[in-house]
């Protein structure tokens, strides 16, 4: 075969594979485009959502001492069942409501698997999904290999009125119909740092109390709130946790992003469904670090300090970059920050943040890359999305670097 012929296979090859991928329109994500921008100009990284310090000492002695006790095989399927305990004793006390630790508790590989499992057992093929932008970039690629449409319906967008993004429950309610499988839920919310009110509940009892739809709420960032709120879990209502998925995950709470240890939360045959996918996609998750979090979280206060940890930090990086051309949005919860970038020009927001990084030495996050087009208008509101969960000293020289803009 001559060279020519052997070129051509090739590219056909190549276009065949492009046609039948199932998802064509999906590249790199954001995170790794500006990370990828922070290792070539050496920034300081406020993009990615990871700490970087070390998790608590006694947490780090709890699963060496699970590993050296062992057993370092298999877990079950839905998971240890002391993390399983611990689990629903802390829902409990956070939110009111008892989940069954045998039959409505499976521990995960990360939030991420609970999530993606979740919506691969529930959703079929013509269903739709109702997203709420912006929204967390996992959540619509999922959908589509579900065999699912992504519908998607947009907060409001902060104006001179209003200084932060806000729910619209009228255009939720409308966009949700008969042909609607799930509404899928991000509080505290990533990257605006929102959180649900008991008004918001209410809303959304409302809207629930006439449509037969299933709530998958991705709480990630449940004991991340500010200012002496309590946070409001759909779980917390009856009705509303008859038909939810809460998927949370000891990545944010224990500073641990590299262990993906998560969990979801259901009702025994919601559950049962999502397990047929999970055995499947991973089977079970780490002996070791599952005894060693069931173990650290019997014994520790760290979970309630730390919502006073990380306001100390927003309330650092709010202080510093009101001495910049940047200004801090609201933020109500989680560990990300908004910040109008306006001033300096009303570009598109990604190439403002690469701007940033080559410019000022500080990677952040578009807020941008959180809708279905980045590209577009109604996607781009000149806002930056910062993490906070760094060292005081990271903050600080990020701030000395936004300050010479």
């Amino acid at each position: 075969m001559n060279k020519h012929r052997k070129q051509q296979i090739f590219v056909n090859s190549n276009q065949t594979m492009n046609q039948h991928s199932k998802l064509p329109h999906v590249g790199d994500t954001i995170f790794s485009e500006m990370n990828a921008v922070a290792s070539e100009v050496n920034a300081i990284n406020l993009g990615q959502g990871f700490p970087d310090y070390q998790p608590d000492s006694e947490l780090l002695d709890a699963v060496c001492q699970a590993i050296q006790r062992g057993p370092n095989q298999y877990a079950p399927m839905i998971g240890v069942a002391a993390l399983r305990q611990a689990i629903a004793a802390k829902v409990l006390a956070l939110q009111g409501h008892a989940y069954d630790a045998q039959q409505e508790i499976t521990v995960t590989s990360g939030a991420t698997e609970a999530l993606s499992a979740s919506i691969l057992a529930l959703v079929h093929p013509g269903d739709d999904v109702v997203l709420i932008d912006p929204a967390y970039d996992l959540y619509a690629p999922v959908v589509t290999l579900a065999g699912g449409k992504p519908v998607r319906v947009a907060m409001r967008p902060p104006d001179a009125s209003r200084p932060g993004f806000r729910l619209d429950w009228e255009a939720i309610g409308n966009a949700i119909h008969e042909k609607t499988r799930l509404l899928i839920l991000n509080f505290p919310h990533n990257p605006t740092g929102l959180t649900l009110s008991e008004a918001d509940l209410d809303a959304l009892e409302h809207i629930a109390a006439k449509k037969p739809f299933l709530i998958l709420s991705d709480e990630a960032y449940e004991h991340i709130v500010f200012d002496g709120q309590a946070y409001f879990s759909p779980a917390s209502r009856p009705m509303l946790a008859a038909r939810c998925v809460l998927v949370s995950s000891f990545a944010k709470t224990l500073q641990i992003t590299g262990w993906k240890i998560g969990y979801c939360c259901a009702p025994a045959d919601i559950s049962k469904e999502i397990r047929k996918v999970h055995q499947y996609l991973v089977f079970s998750v780490n002996t070791p670090l599952q005894q060693g979090i069931a173990s650290f979280l019997g014994k520790t206060q760290a979970v309630q300090a730390l919502a006073a940890l990380y306001q100390r930090k927003r309330d650092r990086l709010v202080r510093g970059l009101s001495h910049t051309r940047l200004r801090p949005l609201p933020c109500a919860g989680t560990f990300f920050l908004l910040a109008d970038a306006s001033a300096l020009g009303m570009d598109q927001e990604k190439r403002t943040a690469i701007r940033l990084a080559k410019e000022a030495g500080v990677a952040t996050i578009p807020v941008s890359a959180f809708y279905a087009d980045p590209d577009a208008p109604a996607a781009n509101h000149q806002l930056l999305r910062f993490c906070f969960a760094k060292q005081d000293a990271t903050l600080d020289a990020a701030i000395e670097r936004l300050a010479k803009i």
